[in-house]
């Protein structure tokens, strides 16, 4: 099996596309210009920074939430501030960007950062120098800047909630990350990197089977890596003893294929090959007292009567493979 990992980072995954962003990072690494990590959630963009940093390690590495930074005292945690700047300020504060000085700044969702927090920003990443809140003098700090979004930003300037300056000063060095869905070869990988740290942490063994790691690869994983890490998480937590069956499965992953193959039988027998589509069959709207695996037991019974019991027809009619629709079969008693 390939290595989880590159010797350097810590991203996981042998696919054509984690190999690109492992380029990148290494490239990245050489300099101290700002990167702008830009990608939907949950696609590891703080895997990604902190491989960065300690592909060439120096200093500190400082992650700062911006979507968690709110209300009067934002500047103050980004900056730190002065005995006596305001009302409860008794002693002297180092701010998260002090914090980081002579390494890296991680600004996660710079795009939730307010207009007024995004000037000093700017100042900061222009001028390698903050103000402390209450302070008449500037500080200098040697940090790299690694900034993250999931928002897309040009749009976010041409609204007029994201500045345009601090877009193009940050934009030095991008990388778009792609979804876990681009990237499917990578999910065994992936599933075996989070096995092993639920086992170093004392979460029993586990056995997926060959079944549901189809499903996975199946299933397009909306939430990303880290989806896919939190369900995984989970079926270390609640399970006992041995392999993992279906019924484990978080019901987004048991249903939501379920209904995207079921649209998909339907459209294959109502083309037959382009030719005299069966009469009375349509997969309808979602019915609140009609389950999912009853519309599928309803598609197949359909799809057998229609080719006369032919299975391997059937099969072939339906787009799946013989042995899936034997234990389909076998499920709903279809035999």
């Amino acid at each position: 099996m390939p290595d989880l990992a590159s010797s350097t980072h810590s991203l996981v995954g042998q696919s054509a596309e984690t190999a690109a962003i492992r380029r990148l990072i290494e490239k990245a690494s050489r300099n101290r210009l700002p990167v702008l990590l830009l990608g939907e959630s949950g696609t590891g963009k703080e895997v990604v920074a902190r491989s960065i940093h300690d592909a060439n390690p120096r200093g500190p590495f400082v992650p700062i939430d911006c979507g968690s930074l709110v209300g009067t005292l934002m500047e103050s945690d980004l900056f730190g501030h002065v005995r006596g700047a305001f009302s409860g300020a008794t002693e002297n504060k180092k701010g998260l960007v002090e914090s980081a000085d002579g390494g890296t700044a991680f600004f996660d969702e710079i795009g939730d950062l307010p207009l007024e927090m995004q000037v000093k920003l700017l100042r900061l990443i222009q001028e390698s120098e903050f103000r402390p809140v209450g302070s008449l003098h500037w500080r200098k700090v040697d940090i790299r800047i690694v900034a993250a979004t999931h928002r897309d930003l040009k749009s976010e300037v041409a609204a007029g909630r994201f500045r345009l300056d601090l877009y193009y000063r940050l934009n030095v060095f991008a990388m778009k990350l792609p979804p876990l869905r681009d990237r499917k070869e990578d999910i065994p990988l992936l599933v075996e990197h989070f096995l092993e740290s639920g086992r170093a942490q004392g979460l029993p063994e586990m056995d997926l089977g060959q079944e549901v790691l189809d499903l996975f690869q199946a299933y397009d994983w909306p939430g990303n890596v880290r989806e896919l890490k939190h369900c995984i998480d989970r079926l270390s937590a609640m399970h006992s003893e041995g392999a993992i069956q279906m019924m484990d499965l978080p019901s987004a992953l048991q249903y939501g294929r379920t209904a995207e193959d079921l649209h998909k039988l339907s459209g294959a027998l109502e083309e037959q090959n382009g030719r005299d589509p069966l009469p009375d069959f349509r997969l309808g709207s979602p019915s609140p007292v009609i389950s999912i695996p009853q519309s599928e037991k309803s598609t197949i019974a359909k799809a057998l009567a229609a080719t006369s019991g032919q299975k391997g027809l059937a099969a072939r009619q339906l787009g799946i493979g013989r042995t899936t629709l034997y234990r389909k079969m076998k499920q709903y008693g279809l035999e």
